[in-house]
């Protein structure tokens, strides 16, 4: 589903999902085409209407396939774009898989995960990935809060 963009001036919200699974974090690449190499959580912007967990559920099946349960909030983080005035807040979920598994021949509707992946916590050391705060929040207990930064690709 199409999310809409808040009005000119608004932070858009989005819900992401950390998975950890046999001690390993679920990461996304949602750069098409290969444009970058940054890693996140699965996840996206939230719809009006639904609660926040039920649109992390959706934007988890649509970008990896798999059906999850949301568990307690575990990180806040909000970045932004001071060319652009682009303003994005992410709430970022403990989830655990409640049924399938990653599949090298899922595609994503929407054509903007092109790669997921489980990482070690000591493989995150050789990738590239945002929040910098990731594997305190998903191997971590507790709600973090991470402050305005500025956007990366």
């Amino acid at each position: 589903m199409k999310t809409r963009s808040p009005r000119p001036g608004s932070p858009r919200l989005a819900a992401r999902a950390l998975i950890v699974h046999q001690d390993r974090l679920l990461l996304v690449n949602a750069y098409p085409g290969g444009v970058s190499d940054l890693w996140c959580a699965p996840g996206g912007g939230v719809e009006a209407g639904a609660s926040l967990p039920d649109n992390l559920v959706r934007e988890v099946a649509e970008e990896t396939g798999l059906r999850i349960s949301v568990g307690d909030p575990a990180l806040v983080n909000e970045f932004h774009d001071p060319a652009s005035g682009f303003h994005q807040v992410d709430i970022y979920f403990r989830c655990t898989i409640l049924h399938g598994a990653i599949s090298a021949d899922w595609r994503d509707p929407e054509g903007v995960v092109t790669e997921r992946r489980f990482f070690a916590r000591t493989d995150l050391a050789g990738i590239r990935f945002k929040p910098d705060s990731l594997p305190a929040a998903a191997w971590g207990q507790g709600i973090l809060y991470d402050p305005l930064e500025v956007i990366v690709r």
